[in-house]
Order: C-alpha cells, then structure tokens, then sequence
C-alpha cells in the first residue's frame, strides 16, 4: 500500500501452459467478490459500527485438490540422483496450473462451510454466518479476506478456525483491501475508502505527476467521434507510440472502486482505443489531470439515520455522433455513499427521450433486483423489504413503467426492456419524480458545468479528506 515492497518471494510453477484442456484439466473459472458487494458491506459496517477485520492466505493456491492427473518434470536442484529422468505425480495444486485458482476456491468453500458459514446465492465470494444477533461476513477476493461482524469473540473464534485449516496471516483492523485504502472514524461511524496511491503511481508511469491540475474529467464543450480518429500516415505512427489503452484500463480501475465521478468521461474515451486520436488523447489527459487534483477525495459512507438503498438514473438522448445511441446511466446510495454506478451506450437506438430514459431505467431495475437479493440475504438491512425507490427526471418514462398501455410511439420498444414493467407491478422497486437539477445520475450521462459536477460528485459520497479528519 506504501508503494514499498515488503516481502520477496520465489516460487516454483508448473507449465500451465502445456496442459490439454479435457485430460489433464477442464473447467478453470473461479468466482472472486465483486467490488459492489465489498462497498455494500462496507456502508453496511460503518452504520452498524461492525468490526472489519483482514486476513491473508499464505500460498493458497496449494491447498487446492486435484480431481485428475498431473505430472510435472522434477525442480531443478532436486533431481532425485537415482531416478533422473522420472517425473513427479501433483498430489496437490501449485502455482502454474490452469485450474489452480479454481481448485483453491472449491477447497475453501468446503471449508468454510464445516464452520457454519453459508454461501450467498447472489455473490459466490459472500458467506453470511448468523446466530441470534451475532453475524459474521466473510469476504473472499483470492486469498484476500475480509472479516466483518458485531461480536469480536465470535470473530476471533472464526479466525482460528481459519488458521486451523490453512496457513493464514493476520492483518488485524482492515487498512487496505486490493489497494484501496480504507479509512475510519468510528466516533462518527464513517468509514473513507480511497485510492490517491494508486493514483500517484499511474500518473507517475505515464508522466502526468507534474501536470496541471484539471477541474473536470471532461470538458463541458467537447466532443468525441470516430471522425476525429488518426488517418494519415504519420498521425497513425505517432499515436502507436502512445500508451492510450494502457492509460484508459489504469483509470478505469480506479472509476470501478472508488471514482464514479469519472464514469462518463471514461465510457466516452474507452471506445477509441482502436484507432485514438490526438484529440482522444487529450480527453485521457484531461482525466487524469482531475484525478491529479482530487487524488486524496474519499469515497465516503456515514452519517446516515436510515439504512437505505436509493437509485437514481438518466439518460442523454442520442449522443453518440458515430451511430446515434444514447448514453445511459446510474448511481445507488447507501449510507450516503455511491455503492454501484454504471455509465454506458445503449445497445439499441432510441427514437425518442422517454424511450432513452425508459431504456436506463430498465438497467437500473436490473441492478435493484440484483441488489433486492443480496442485501435482503444479509439480514441486517430491514427497509431492504421494501420497495426500493428509483428516480428519473422523466415524466413518460414514469408512466410507461406504471402504465402497460399501447401507444404508437412506444409499440417499437423491444420486450426485454419491459422488464422493469414487472418489477414495478411486484412492487420491487418503485420509479419516482426528480428535478433534473437533482439527478445525481446527471454526470454519468453527459460533461456537467464545474459546479454542477462538484456538487453532484459530493451528494454521492466523494468528499474532501477534512471530511474524515
């Protein structure tokens, strides 16, 4: 976390490489915690003031159990001197094989199940373990894990079960979770998550460190095109030497854990990363210029009477030059930070306003259910029974959700975006009226003006580090 190495190590690997998919190996997939489900349990720990506890699995990897046979060619060093030319049969996984991670992950969770947890049906890497008021989750990110609960013996009791079972290291009060700082004011049940250091190091490898300070991950006036894409010779030579899509996956990184506030502008540049031009390139560097300026901005969750989900979602009609899709997009709150957020294209072109928002709507519902059921498998969240309430800047949109009527303007929407139709009718979600002025999912659609974009960017939780002074 201190950009300062700590351990070396040195490890001996298979060649994964030379394995044969369906004999000595078949399925590899292996599930890891999403990062929406690790801030919802943060905004859920920091108001009900939980313990967050971390731990790390030495050499996971091998702990894993092989379902078939594999044989690897003996360590150099350890060539047994009577039998050189034999090879050696894995009992176990080791590094380097293609179903490693995956084997490891099978293990744990028969593991961690003897000891009570379960597994949520929504997030495979979530396991909830409750007994009268005392709860427990446990978050697993590879060999990453993250303990949260109310009750320190029973937390404690579950980190010696884990030692038991594996070879674990304790890193005690949560400090960081895949380089993301995390924060805390417990007097004021707040907790920061932050990511300034990751954002130092990629702007140092792509010498932006001493760049001007930008106001706004995108220009209010610009925009982009695939018109503006390179075409001469010595244009396409020049951009080829610039890292454009490197820089674009290193930003979006940050966008997906802490920084929603650069959803939009990063959606925009993303979909240049084929042919880019000087004038995509100077869009990627007006993002990490504003990251320069907001590094130490936190992402805040806190200060809240009501754990509560609330979504908002919009849409920018027909903004994309190139084929003339509108831009969609969301926020959810919980405990007065951003949990999930979504900024994108839409798949199909919409012929009118309400269609566009109707479509963003449809998303957004998509994502309530998804987070319905998740949360409510928690337990710990009792306004989650209810509807979780949406709200859209658009009135037709509102009542096409409400109203299943047939309207010649409308016949033309696809089926699949009826859904939220549905979820409506069950009283799932409830869509609601907000002031465009309002809608804190106005910059994931469009480039907002400096104050408008600060004062939205702060009502979804990224705050100034005095904040959590």
């Amino acid at each position: 976390m201190d950009v300062k190495v700590h351990t070396f190590k040195a490890r001996l690997v298979a060649k994964g490489y030379t394995q044969t998919h369906g004999v000595d190996y078949d399925e590899t997939f292996s599930p890891v915690a999403m990062l929406k489900s690790i801030r919802i349990l943060i905004a859920i720990a920091a108001f009900h003031d939980y313990e967050i506890w971390k731990m790390d699995v030495k050499t996971a990897f091998l702990n894993g159990k092989l379902t078939e046979d594999a044989f690897m060619t003996q360590p150099e060093g350890f060539v047994h001197p009577k039998h050189p030319n034999r090879v050696c049969k894995l009992q176990k996984s080791i590094y380097g094989l293609k179903k490693a991670s995956r084997s490891w992950n099978l293990y744990f969770d028969e593991k961690i199940k003897e000891f009570g947890f379960v597994k949520s049906e929504d997030e495979p890497c979530v396991y909830v373990r409750t007994s009268g008021r005392t709860v427990v989750f446990l978050v697993l990110y590879v060999d990453d894990i993250l303990l949260m609960g109310n009750n320190v013996p029973t937390l404690q009791s579950v980190k010696t079960w884990l030692g038991k079972c594996f070879s674990m290291k304790d890193m005690g009060d949560a400090a960081n979770i895949l380089g993301i700082k995390i924060y805390r004011d417990r007097s004021r049940r707040l907790i920061g998550l932050s990511q300034s250091t990751y954002i130092d190091k990629i702007l140092k490898k792509f010498n932006m460190q001493d760049s001007e300070k930008g106001f706004l991950p995108m220009q209010h006036s610009m925009a982009l095109s695939k018109s503006q894409c390179s075409s001469s010779a010595e244009e396409l030579d020049r951009m080829s030497r610039i890292p454009y899509a490197s820089v674009v996956g290193s930003i979006m990184y940050a966008m997906i854990c802490t920084r929603p506030d650069v959803s939009y502008a990063l959606s925009m540049t993303s979909r240049y990363q084929a042919n880019p031009s000087e004038a995509h390139w100077i869009a990627v560097k007006n993002i990490l210029k504003y990251l320069r300026r907001t590094k130490n901005m936190f992402l805040i969750y806190g200060g809240q009477e009501e754990l509560c989900v609330k979504g908002y979602t919009d849409a920018n009609f027909q903004t994309d030059r190139d084929d003339s899709c509108s831009q969609s997009g969301f926020v959810f709150l919980l405990n007065g930070g951003a949990i999930t957020w979504r900024s994108s294209k839409q798949s199909t072109v919409a012929d009118s306003t309400t269609e566009a928002e109707y479509i963003a709507v449809n998303e957004a519902a998509k994502e309530a259910m998804w987070m319905k059921k998740f949360i409510e498998d928690l337990g710990v969240v009792p306004t989650i029974l209810d509807p979780i309430e949406i709200l859209c800047d658009n009135e037709g949109t509102i009542i096409l959700a409400k109203e299943p009527k047939s309207h010649k303007r409308t016949r033309h929407i696809l089926r699949k975006f009826h859904y939220v139709r549905k979820v409506v009718e069950d009283r799932n979600i409830i869509i609601s009226r907000v002031d465009s002025s309002r809608n804190l999912a106005d910059p994931f659609t469009k480039p907002l003006p400096h104050t408008k974009h600060d004062a939205h960017t702060r009502s979804i939780g990224i705050r100034v580090v005095s904040d959590l002074a």
